[in-house]
């Protein structure tokens, strides 16, 4: 009996802390990343909760979400106190990771394959892909944009999905909320809390 109870507890503890690691070649690091999390997606031993935590492992460790976020806030970010910016990286996380688990839901059952990659400077690469289309889902073309100022820990600063580039489209949305609310922060803050809530 204490053999299962312990086997449980080892079970559930390595469940908690599973890492991933990825290759370093930006091409390679997509390839292998993003075939991982549509395994987890499309695995049905695993539960919904749990299959949400892998994904959120996988990207708070590859994807530059605080980046994303400061790009996002566009101008805006140079009033702010540090504070201020903290409680948006840690709501924008939340906001974020919901988002990425929600859309590579999507895909979970399409075959990922990537293309090819171009270097654009000692600091970007770009990551070319396609998810392939199936019933009622067409063929997406997505490109990675890939921050390699440390080459060893590529990082995922923004994906294009069919020419339209999702952080930029978030930074839109979200100029326009602060511009329909006298740029106030917090109302941003208090919106995305509401949608993390729901």
């Amino acid at each position: 009996m204490k053999k299962i109870i312990f086997l449980a507890l080892f079970s559930l503890i390595v469940s908690l802390n599973t890492s991933y690691s990825y290759n370093s070649d930006p091409k390679t690091f997509i390839d292998e990343l993003v075939n991982d999390a549509l395994k987890i997606l499309a695995d049905k031993s695993i539960t919904q909760e749990d299959k949400k935590n892998r994904i959120e492992i996988i990207a708070k460790d590859n994807v530059d979400i605080k980046g994303i976020g400061l790009y996002t806030l566009g101008s805006a970010r140079k009033n702010l106190s540090q504070e201020t910016l903290n409680d948006f990286n840690s709501v924008f996380e939340v906001y974020f990771l919901k988002n990425l688990t929600a859309r590579l839901s999507d895909y979970s059952s399409q075959k990922f394959e990537t293309l090819e990659a171009e270097q654009k400077s000692a600091l970007y690469t770009i990551v070319k892909s396609r998810i392939s289309g199936g019933k009622d889902i067409p063929e997406i073309i997505i490109d990675w944009r890939i921050y390699t100022k440390n080459p060893e820990k590529p990082l995922i600063r923004d994906l294009i999905v069919e020419g339209l580039s999702l952080a930029r489209t978030q930074r839109e949305e979200f100029n326009s909320i602060l511009i329909s609310n006298n740029n106030d922060i917090y109302l941003l803050i208090e919106k995305l809390k509401e949608f993390n809530t729901n």
